[in-house]
């Protein structure tokens, strides 16, 4: 072997450690310089999305959004038996409103009411037959007048007439009804008893579909029963 290749085979080792002492420090400064690696995590709802969740939970169903639907019967404490005609929406004050439009055919009247406060205003739908059964059977009971100022007595009427329930107008019509010797009705009172009857009447027409007429013979049947 001559000088020459002894020199080179002197000079590979070394350059090969030196190749293989930089080699592992430059990958590590690459790994340094390089950006971390982020760790793939399962994603989180975002907080805005939360609550459009919880608001489309809570919603309830269309289709019981409300009690009442079109053309129903239904009876409003201070007007009596009136027909849901429509359901319409307005805008009040930038406010979207739903309302049932009641007809009252014989008053000649139209009603506008919100559909979320139906319920908190007394709207309610017709009286069961048995609820209308248990009316005709309060006139046949004996008349309970208390020993009051007439004032007062006429408040308590008039009360119990527009509280849309049907077993207190009707005793509101078995308290104010006259028979053969007994005192004729005063004008005044002769104008709750008619208020009372009629709506009685109009409910019980609409709860049996029969006219006004045969439903107001009805309860006269009823009062000359109690006498």
């Amino acid at each position: 072997m001559n000088t020459k290749t002894k020199a080179k085979s002197k000079t590979e080792p070394k350059a090969a450690a030196k190749a293989a002492a930089k080699t592992p420090a430059k990958q590590a400064a690459k790994a340094a310089a390089r950006p971390p690696e982020s760790k793939s995590a399962p994603e989180k709802p975002s907080a805005k999305s939360e609550p459009a969740k919880k608001v489309a939970a809570a919603a309830p169903p269309t289709a019981k959004k409300h009690d009442f639907k079109l053309n129903d019967f239904i009876v409003y404490p201070a007007h009596g038996v009136g027909r849901i005609v429509s359901i319409e929406e307005r805008e009040v004050a930038g406010t979207k409103l739903e309302l049932f439009v009641v007809s009252f055919e014989k008053d000649k009247m139209t009603l506008r009411v919100p559909t979320e406060k139906a319920k908190n205003v007394g709207m309610r739908r017709l009286a069961s037959p048995e609820i209308v059964q248990n009316a005709l059977n309060t006139l046949k009971g004996r008349a309970r007048i208390k020993r009051a100022m007439w004032s007062r007595r006429a408040q308590e009427y008039e009360a119990k007439i527009n509280s849309g329930d049907l077993i207190s107008i009707a005793e509101v019509v078995r308290d104010l009804h006259r028979i053969t010797g007994q005192p004729e009705q005063s004008y005044s009172e002769r104008q709750l008893y008619e208020a009372a009857l009629d709506r009685m009447a109009r409910e019980v027409a609409a709860v049996e579909r029969i006219d006004e007429a045969a439903a107001i013979k009805r309860v006269e049947t009823a009062l000359q029963r109690a006498a």
